[in-house]
């Protein structure tokens, strides 16, 4: 052979030889770290996989789940996602709020209000909010947190080959890691800016990257699941960081309204994990007997079982409608609020349940033969015969108003009833401040009445252009909210897309048939 044919034979024989070494180091190098990241992911006990793109399903599943549950109202403050690690490029606050979007699409269930570092801290904002707000609303919560974690490459494996003949040079790099990126977020209370217990989310993703292009895939495991979505160069980070902030939305508002949350992520309701968390909700509640009997009455009411007020006291229906609801549960028919019953109720098909679940009559009383108690209840039974009717106006009787000065209102209805309030501002355009996220329960009992806002923590002032403005109470004999069309019943303190107030009561009339009384009070300027 002559030079040439002896060189060209030598660089392919070169050339395989260093591809074949690239091949077995790509080979050898996934292996390890493959290995290392199987055991990080999987624990000691091998879990199922699903595959997924995003939690985009999740979020539909508790939009749902919180309109089943009754669940409304809920406001939170949030104020930037910051990135403490300082290494990830990702609007995390924007995603929240487009997976809180998507978490409360017909349920209407949360309000985000965000601000950011131009606003100060959480106690400058509420301060401000007071002086800003038409009805300067204090939300009751407030969310913080981070990207709190982000371990890049704690895994790695690298191969370099290199072959040198006469002039020749060839050289060859395979390359495998794995990183771990986590996120931290938590409820706080704005009462006092405290945590509030259980009402978080802590989730980490491992990024398994490999080959010289660096696709890979991301893990999550939750619940003994372990999600796998794939991932590229150029988005993998903020992918797996936008799947972390839709599993930790679905966490966190399942945390706080006390919703079976997992079973949108597919946990299932046996899980030890899940168990224990139900557990940790009861113990919570009944350690406050007041808030456990709330709990019930609220959610007897929802499921037509119960018409009695939420006060958080035993009374005659709250029993019966609880042994009822027991005994469709397959447990035995007595008033126990145990946890089984706990238990059988978050995780209960209730849409199955409610055919055979008899509503226990509004008129159910303890028996008594005592005269003065008789005599009681005939009066009451002669007001629930009388048609309803309802007195709207001010605690000091007070009918015209200085911009910015305070409007404090007493409504009162002939008999218990549930009452629902809306203001038309100095621009017509309407909101429902009665019932709100600071009082949930529409119920307003005769002997009580009510006065808005009361202790509740937001205030209604005169506009100051001291233009006219009306408030429109209406009184059913049922609680209807849910019963009106999903755009009028949106988040409390919100602008309906009602033309008018008498529009707003056609609606009432129509889901009433009828049966209902209004009130009107005209706040005039001095």
């Amino acid at each position: 052979m002559n030079a040439s044919l002896i060189r060209r034979a030598t660089q392919s024989l070169v050339a395989l030889i260093a591809t074949s070494l690239v091949g077995c180091a790509s080979l050898d190098t996934d292996k390890v770290v493959a290995e290392k990241v199987e055991k990080a992911k999987i624990g000691p006990q091998a879990a199922p996989y699903k595959a997924i793109t995003n939690f985009s399903s999740g979020l539909r599943c508790m939009d749902n789940m919180l309109l089943d549950f009754g669940v409304r109202d809920i406001a939170v403050i949030v104020k930037d996602l910051t990135d403490q690690t300082k290494k990830i490029n990702a609007g995390t606050k924007d995603m929240l709020i487009s997976a809180v979007s998507d978490t409360t699409r017909r349920s209407r269930a949360i309000r985000l209000v965000a601000y950011g570092q131009d606003s100060g801290n959480t106690i400058g904002f509420l301060s401000q909010a007071l002086r800003r707000e038409h009805y300067a609303v204090i939300p009751p919560f407030a969310l913080r947190g981070s990207i709190s974690q982000f371990d890049d490459t704690v895994v790695r494996r690298n191969l370099d080959a290199g072959l040198s003949i006469d002039r020749l040079n060839l050289g060859a790099a395979a390359t495998s890691q794995a990183s771990i990126l986590g996120i931290d977020l938590t409820m706080l209370s704005t009462a006092d800016l405290s945590v509030m217990p259980g009402v978080g989310s802590r989730n980490q993703v491992i990024l398994f990257k490999q080959g010289k292009g660096f696709d890979g895939e991301a893990q999550i495991r939750k619940f003994g699941i372990n999600f796998s979505l794939s991932t590229a160069t150029q988005e993998g980070q903020s992918q797996a960081v936008r799947t972390l902030v839709e599993l930790a939305s679905i966490e966190l508002f399942g945390r706080l309204a006390k919703v079976p949350y997992w079973s949108c992520v597919g946990a299932s309701n046996d899980d030890e994990a899940v168990v224990g968390e139900m557990r940790d909700w009861y113990e919570g509640m009944a350690a406050n007997p007041n808030e456990i009997i709330a709990y019930f009455q609220l959610q007897m009411r929802i499921r037509r079982v119960y018409d009695g007020p939420v006060d958080g006291v035993v009374n005659p229906q709250i029993k019966e409608a609880v042994a009822r609801y027991r005994e469709a549960l397959g447990l035995s028919h007595e008033p126990k609020l145990t946890f089984d019953f706990f238990k059988g109720y978050l995780t209960a098909k209730h849409e199955e349940l409610a055919s055979r679940i008899v509503p226990v009559p509004a008129a159910a009383a303890e028996p008594s033969s005592a005269p003065v108690a008789a005599a009681g209840a005939a009066s009451a039974a002669a007001a629930a015969t009388a048609p309803l009717a309802l007195q709207l106006g001010t605690l000091d009787n007070v009918r015209s108003f200085a911009a910015g000065d305070a409007v404090r209102l007493s409504v009162k209805p002939n008999r218990d009833a549930y009452v629902y309030c809306y203001h038309q501002d100095e621009n017509q355009k309407i909101s429902r401040f009665f019932p709100n996220r600071f009082r949930r329960d529409a119920r307003v009992q005769a002997s009580q009445g009510l006065q808005l806002p009361g202790a509740m923590r937001f205030e209604i002032r005169m506009n100051e252009r001291a233009a006219p403005e009306t408030v429109a109470c209406f009184a059913t004999e049922s609680d209807v909210l849910t019963s009106l069309p999903a755009a009028l019943n949106s988040g409390d303190f919100e602008p309906l897309p009602a033309k008018s107030l008498e529009q707003l009561r056609d609606v009432f009339v129509s889901v009433t048939k009828g049966v209902l009384a209004q009130e009107y009070f005209h706040v005039q300027a001095k």
